[in-house]
């Protein structure tokens, strides 16, 4: 069993029951619904399925809504297409035109109101960039200064513009809203540009009673600049390097994404890393050499979790990829076992309460001990993240009696969900732990196991307590 969380997106490549069944078998951690596409009624089935499939493979799965956030494309182009030559001079107007080669419009009117003279304007992950060279009332010229093909709806980057529309579009809104209604364990909102898009999101969260955890994703220049306080007030972070490497120098790319996974490391926050790292396995069996280094160089910088996106969403190989990403965490951890502390990240114990105490004594003693396991009871998933951060040796088993907080720990590296209730005496509670470890094959007769819990039961932000035990040897009450 790997450490590493592997989270796959849901498309028509593996939207059927025996190909998510497969990935679940080969490692599926968390299922990534995109709200970039397909329709409401397509990610409902998905969910059905997964919900399904984690019911008869006995597995917690955890599901994120990914929502499209202010994202712009270009609008319907005559034909589907046209071509843009260098050098000539295309516009884009604010009303909704039929596309040419002389003038194209876009999903977002605003476009023509924040870009300024000088900006580029991407489309197609750069394939294609223009230059605004002049500005009407109601249209942009531009100059094609790198030529191609422009289809319709193909998404468009402004990595020089400072962008003034919502952080949540009404298409957001009711995605939001869907995410909600259907007990999603994770949103995740693209194309963060500061915290006050987090806190906007968690308003409309607020309103709606909604409950799931908040994923910032890193695509802009703005919220590499603001990333400590992002990190703050988020659940997890995604480092979404493929729209970052258009907004900004794809040769940053690399340095930021290793930044950012050490400040996550020190906020506690879980990080995942996403966007091409299998990219060839979209049409082949087997990945690049360069690919698996990429992963696996993720994970020993710390990464929480590894993502996949069209290998397993439109691939012709969405098992294989998972496997093949279960494979290389599986060689890389194994590493990491061997190398000793130096690879070790912690956090810092400035800021210490009497949470984050226990669990720093609760590492110690894992270590100093040789324990099998640390078992964290858990009201909010909080401790048992703490644990996880600390890249503990030993496998985690986080338990909780919710089964949201169960499926939000699918997120957290090294920890394994056990949906459990705890009873309210302690030697009922060990004799429970041994029953539910030994029946999951985590632990066996006699092995020592860390037990992290609190003694105010059922109260979130409780845990005070550390416990020490072989198992089968709890004294049954008289």
């Amino acid at each position: 069993m790997i450490k590493t969380k592997i989270v796959a997106t849901i498309g028509p490549a593996c939207n059927r029951p025996e190909i998510l069944s497969a990935m679940v078998d080969a490692g599926l951690d968390v299922v990534r619904l995109n709200f970039s596409h397909g329709t409401l009624a397509d990610h409902t089935v998905a969910l059905e399925q997964t919900r399904r499939v984690a019911r008869q493979r006995g597995a917690t799965i955890a599901v994120i809504g990914d929502l499209c956030g202010p994202r712009f494309r270009v609008g319907q182009i005559a034909g589907g297409q046209c071509e843009l030559i260098q050098g000539q001079h295309v516009a884009i107007r604010r009303d909704p035109v039929e596309g040419t080669p002389q003038h194209l419009s876009t999903n977002h009117p605003v476009l023509v109101d924040d870009v300024v003279v000088g900006d580029r304007i991407l489309i197609d992950d750069g394939m294609v960039c223009l230059r605004a060279v002049d500005k009407r009332t109601d249209e942009l010229i531009c100059q094609v200064e790198v030529g191609g093909t422009v289809a319709s709806q193909k998404g468009i980057n402004l990595p020089d513009t400072r962008v003034s529309s919502p952080s949540l579009s009404p298409k957001d809104v009711k995605d939001l809203e869907w995410a909600v209604a259907h007990g999603l364990d994770y949103i995740a909102l693209s194309f963060v540009r500061s915290p006050e898009d987090i806190y906007e999101l968690r308003r409309h969260l607020k309103e709606r009673e909604g409950h799931m955890g908040v994923i910032a994703k890193i695509e802009r220049p703005e919220a590499v600049e603001q990333i400590d306080e992002i990190i703050e007030h988020s659940d997890a972070v995604m480092v979404a390097r493929g729209d970052l490497g258009v907004e900004m120098d794809p040769a940053r790319v690399p340095l930021i994404q290793k930044d950012i996974v050490l400040r996550c490391q020190r906020h506690s926050v879980p990080v995942i890393i996403a966007t091409q790292m299998l990219q060839t396995m979209v049409g082949s069996p087997l990945p690049t050499r360069a690919e698996v280094n990429d992963v696996a160089n993720a994970i020993l910088d710390g990464a929480d979790a590894v993502m996949l996106s069209a290998e397993t969403s439109v691939g012709r190989y969405p098992v294989e990829a998972v496997a093949m990403m279960n494979r290389i965490a599986a060689e890389t951890e194994d590493f990491l076992a061997r190398s000793g502390p130096q690879l070790e990240r912690h956090p810092p114990t400035a800021s210490l309460h009497v949470t984050s105490a226990v669990v720093h004594g609760a590492q110690l003693l894992a270590s100093e001990l040789g324990a099998r396991l640390v078992g964290v009871w858990t009201e909010s998933g909080f401790t048992a993240r703490l644990l996880s951060k600390r890249r503990l040796r030993q496998p985690i088993a986080g338990l909780s009696s919710d089964e949201r907080v169960c499926r939000r720990m699918c997120l957290f590296y090294g920890v394994t969900p056990i949906q459990a209730n705890r009873p309210d005496d302690d030697n009922a509670m060990l004799v429970e732990l041994d029953h539910l470890f030994v029946e999951r094959r985590l632990a066996w007769q006699n092995d020592l196991i860390v037990v992290v819990a609190g003694t105010r039961l059922h109260k979130p932000g409780a845990t005070n307590a550390l416990l020490i035990h072989l198992v089968g040897m709890t004294p049954l009450p008289r």
